[in-house]
Order: C-alpha cells, then sequence, then structure tokens
C-alpha cells in the first residue's frame, strides 16, 4: 500500500469527497477556514469562506469554488450540478455560478444547528443528517430529501450531536451511521425501494481506538471505512463489525474517505487543519490536505447521483 499526498489544498476542514467519472476529478467541501476556531462569529465576506474543491488527478489542477455558507456534503445530480446539505438545509449548487437555490430547510428553528454528512442512496435520495454546531446538544437529527424535493425526518426517536459516516451496502440492505461524540457506528435495515430505516442497533464502538468517527464509505466487497479524526488512521470494518484493517496516516485528522479513480481503485481521504494547535501543525504540515490511497487489493462502487 502507498499513501499520497495528492494536493496541497490545506483545507481548514475537507470533508465529503466524491469521485466523477465524467471528467477524472475528484470533488469535496471545505467546511470551514483554516483559522476559523469554534466559538468565533463565522467570517462572511472575508477570504475565509467555505468553499468546494475539484482535483484533476490527471493534470493536477486544483479548482475552487466560494461557498456563501458551509456545505456540509454533497452529491451529484442527474440534472446537474450537486446536492447538498448547507447551513440553511437542503439545496441545489450551480458551481459555474456559485449559487445556492434553497429546497428545504426543516430545522430553521434551531439556529445552531446545521446540516453535515449525507450520502445519495441507490435509488436517488440525499440522505444528510445535522448537527449541533456548539457540540454541546444532542438535537441533530436525520433527513430524506427524496427526488421530487420532499423532505423527510426519519429516525424519529433518535437524536445526537454530530451525524457522520453514512454509507450504505452494496446489496441496498443497511445503512451505517456514524455518531461522532457516542463513538459509536450504527447499522439501520434499509429498505431500498421505500427509503425507509428502522432497527437502529451498535455495528462498532470506536472506543478503543484514538479519535472520533468521522467520514466513511463501503467497498464492493461490503466492507465499511471509516477515518478517525483527530487519531490519525483509518479503519475497514467487515460486515459483521469487526476490524479487518488500520491504516495509519501520516497526519492526525483524516476526515472522510471515498473511492475513485481507475475502477475505483483508489481510496481519498480529505483531512483538516482548523482546530489544530501551531504545535501540531508545525509538526504535521500535510494535514489540511487530500491523500490517496494506493494498492489496498479492494475497490470501491461509483456513488448514486441525485434523481431531483
Amino acid at each position: 500500500m502507498e499513501i499520497v499526498d495528492l494536493c496541497e489544498s490545506q483545507d481548514g476542514l475537507g470533508e465529503s469527497p466524491i469521485w466523477n467519472d465524467d471528467d477524472g476529478c475528484v470533488y469535496w467541501c471545505d467546511h470551514v477556514a483554516a483559522r476559523w476556531e469554534r466559538g468565533q462569529t463565522f467570517p462572511y465576506g472575508s477570504n475565509l469562506m467555505p468553499s468546494i474543491k475539484r482535483y484533476n488527478v490527471k493534470t493536477g489542477e486544483l479548482d475552487s469554488w466560494t461557498m456563501p455558507e458551509q456545505v456540509g456534503s454533497i452529491g451529484f445530480r442527474t440534472a446537474g450540478g450537486l446536492v447538498g446539505g448547507t447551513n440553511s438545509g437542503f439545496v441545489t449548487i450551480d458551481l459555474k455560478s456559485g449559487s445556492l437555490t434553497p429546497v428545504a430547510d426543516p430545522e430553521s428553528t434551531l439556529p445552531d444547528n446545521r446540516f453535515n454528512d449525507g450520502k445519495v442512496d441507490r435509488e436517488g435520495r440525499f440522505w444528510c443528517g445535522t448537527m449541533d454546531t456548539r457540540v454541546s446538544d444532542e438535537s441533530a437529527r436525520l433527513y430524506v430529501l427524496d427526488p421530487d424535493h420532499s423532505c423527510r425526518h426519519v429516525a424519529e426517536d433518535y437524536t445526537f450531536r454530530v451525524s457522520n459516516g453514512m454509507a450504505f451496502d452494496p446489496e441496498g440492505t443497511k445503512m451505517y451511521f456514524a455518531d461522532t461524540f457516542r463513538k459509536t457506528i450504527f447499522v439501520f435495515d434499509y429498505d431500498l425501494k421505500s427509503g425507509q430505516i428502522s432497527n437502529r442497533r451498535e455495528f462498532f464502538s470506536t472506543s478503543d481506538h484514538p479519535g472520533m468517527p468521522d467520514g466513511g464509505t463501503v467497498d464492493a466487497e461490503g466492507f465499511y471505512w471509516i477515518s478517525m479524526v483527530q487519531g490519525g488512521r483509518i479503519l475497514r470494518l467487515d460486515p459483521e463489525g469487526r476490524v479487518d484493517r488500520v491504516v495509519e496516516m501520516p497526519i492526525p485528522t483524516p476526515t472522510c474517505v471515498a473511492f475513485g479513480g481507475d475502477n475505483y481503485e483508489t481510496l481519498f481521504v480529505t483531512s483538516q487543519k482548523a482546530f489544530l494547535s501551531e504545535e501540531m501543525l508545525k509538526r504535521y504540515p500535510a494535514t489540511g490536505n487530500l491523500f490517496a490511497l494506493h494498492g489496498l487489493g479492494v475497490r470501491g462502487l461509483p456513488e448514486p447521483r441525485f434523481r431531483g
């Protein structure tokens, strides 16, 4: 296996990488600026705005689009452009103009909450969870945006502080979800046809590993990959919730993982430099960059597109 420091993107909080076969690029979000710290007022109007980025693995070209608010996660749309979960709810995103079009804001009455991790399922629905930006209250919830742009609250008896690690197994029978501050990955039974989830249960506790569970994905064999932010590693878990592999990263803050590249044999890894001390940033100057893992011996699956 080889770990490559692929792109010196220096993200404050890189998240939600996704591969696009059409242009041979990986896209991702930079949620916050590198010098933004929890408790600060977000510096709107400055050069520290959130962004969506694109890296061409063949040419090495990096593009960036400034966003008017934080974009927690993205998916491609069949109609073109992106769907995303943001500070103000579900939106569609036109990168050519840099504009966001509101779709639904189910937590408009919770000003401290924003949308965070999300994925498109194999029926073209966009699933996204919210988070409490103060990471103090379990006020966050899970939602689904259907292709007709209607929004549903799911798992109504379940709240948490931060949503992460969302992924669907290849058969479309399970949905994985990382409850970051509980240090627990849950799995739901998932009905692909109806888009309903049920029977939440513990899949894996990360308590014996450093850091907290962040972004995740699945590979073609049905194994689940989870990045351990502040723990400097990535775990591969088998379908029974047992550790199959541990990949130690050269940085302390891997944030999210996604397969792509030729035959989906590359694992792309975003990272974060926000909230790290000056000492840690000097020790790990590559933190915040986009990484690529080659030679894993497994491949991933193409991410579906939102049909709305």
